[in-house]
C-alpha cells in the first residue's frame, strides 16, 4: 500500500579526507572482494570505491559508487582546494553516461557499492575494515520511509547496455540467445 512508513536500516560510509593517505587499499580490497570466485583476481578499475589523488598537493579523496543514473548532470560547479580547481565529477559517485569512472570496464555496467553484502553478513564493508587510517567509517541508522518500488538490478543493467549499444541490438541478441537454448 503507497504511503505506508516502513524503518529502514541505511549504512553509509563517513570519509575523513584528513586521515586518508592515499594507499588506495580500499580500491585493491574492494576489487578483490568483488571478483568472481572472491579474491581471485585484483583490478582496481573494478572497484566499487576510488581515491581522488592529487600527489603534489598531498590530497586524497576516497569516493564510493552512488546510484546510477541514466544522464549527465545539469551542474557544473568547481571546488577549489589547497589553490587547486576540481570539477564536480572528480567528487561525484553516480555511474553516469559522462564518464567511465564506476562502470565495469569489459561490460560498461554500472558498478553501486553494496557495502559488501554477502552471506555470511559482514560487520562492515571491507574497504572500511581494511583501511589502515581509519578514513573511512561505518555508519548504520535507521529511518522512517515510505514503501516504494525499486528499479531491479537486472533491470538498470539493461538498461544500461540498451543506452550504450541501442535497444534493437540487445533484443537481437537476446533472441539469439533464447533460440541456443531451446536447440
Amino acid at each position: 500500500m503507497k504511503g505506508e512508513k516502513k524503518k529502514k536500516i541505511i549504512k553509509s560510509i563517513r570519509i575523513d579526507v584528513d586521515k586518508c593517505n592515499g594507499c588506495r587499499a580500499c580500491e585493491v580490497i574492494c576489487s578483490s572482494f568483488h571478483s568472481n570466485p572472491k579474491y581471485s583476481s585484483n583490478n582496481p578499475a573494478r572497484s566499487r570505491i576510488r581515491v581522488i589523488r592529487d600527489l603534489i598537493a598531498d590530497i586524497f579523496v576516497p569516493v564510493y559508487a552512488g546510484e546510477y543514473t541514466v544522464a549527465e548532470c545539469a551542474g557544473r560547479d568547481k571546488y577549489t582546494i589547497d589553490g587547486k580547481e576540481y570539477n564536480e565529477c572528480a567528487f561525484c559517485r553516480a555511474s553516469c553516461p559522462s564518464r567511465d569512472l564506476f562502470k565495469e570496464p569489459d561490460s560498461g555496467l554500472p558498478l553501486k557499492c553494496d557495502m559488501c553484502e554477502s552471506d555470511p553478513t559482514l560487520k562492515m564493508p571491507m574497504c572500511v575494515q581494511w583501511c589502515l587510517n581509519d578514513a573511512l567509517i561505518f555508519e548504520e541508522r535507521e529511518v522512517e520511509v515510505e514503501e516504494e518500488e525499486k528499479q531491479e538490478e537486472l533491470e538498470l543493467g539493461l538498461e544500461s547496455l540498451a543506452n550504450k549499444y541501442g535497444l534493437n541490438k540487445i533484443e537481437d541478441i537476446i533472441a539469439r540467445m533464447s533460440q541456443s537454448k531451446k536447440g
